[in-house]
């Protein structure tokens, strides 16, 4: 097994580890004795397992260890670990969680692409899933997101209230709703390419009508 490989594996196992110790912290918090350290802990199983993204990447390009196992270890690995991520800190009593829309808001953007690569390789036995450029800042905004959550940095930027209704904003709403946008934008992006995919192979055109 090549050193990539062994790298990609070694990030699969982290998300397990990244998940429990996320939820530990969770539950310190909610019995107002939170252990920092396994706050840390977290943060930096996330930061290890997304800089080994980089590295395996960078073996099996530059070193000859590019394998099929690795061709599909690999998006795997990612999609798992930010996954996890999102959606554990949605649920896991941290001071600030994830807002429930965001986890919802990944998850459908990714359903949508799979269930597009489906339908084309269906109706023309090709698939060009191009990433573009929102969806490398959405997904740049997402990891960075992610670790100022885990981080805690947070404070009020402003309140409002107009009759009983009240709106507030506060710091790490700002990351997470910016990655939320890119997201949905990415969303769209992937959604023109596919039909634009379909009008190219002729599949997106009305049938003609059969003539008597």
């Amino acid at each position: 097994m090549t050193t990539a490989n062994k790298i990609t594996f070694t990030r699969i196992f982290l998300i397990p580890l990244f998940v429990m110790m996320a939820i530990y912290y969770g539950h310190g918090v909610a019995r107002g004795e939170p252990q920092e350290w396994q706050r840390y802990a977290t943060l930096a199983i996330f930061v290890i397992a997304a800089i080994s993204d980089g590295v395996d990447g960078w073996l099996a390009r530059h070193r000859g260890q590019s394998t099929q196992l690795g061709a599909i270890l690999d998006p795997i690995a990612d999609k798992g670990l930010m996954l996890a991520a999102i959606i554990t800190l949605s649920v896991s009593n941290w001071h600030y969680e994830l807002p429930l829309w965001f986890p919802v808001v990944v998850i459908a953007r990714d359903v949508l692409v799979i269930t597009g690569a489906v339908v084309l390789h269906m109706l023309t036995h090709e698939v060009r899933v191009r990433p573009n450029w929102a969806g490398k800042t959405a997904t740049a905004l997402t990891m960075g997101a992610l670790s100022l959550v885990m981080l805690q940095w947070n404070f009020p930027i402003f309140t409002t209230r107009v009759g009983n209704w009240e709106a507030s904003l506060v710091f790490l709403d700002v990351p997470v709703y910016l990655a939320g946008l890119f997201t949905v934008m990415s969303a769209v992006g992937y959604v023109v390419d596919g039909i634009r995919q379909l009008h190219a192979s002729g599949h997106g055109e009305p049938k003609a009508p059969h003539e008597s």
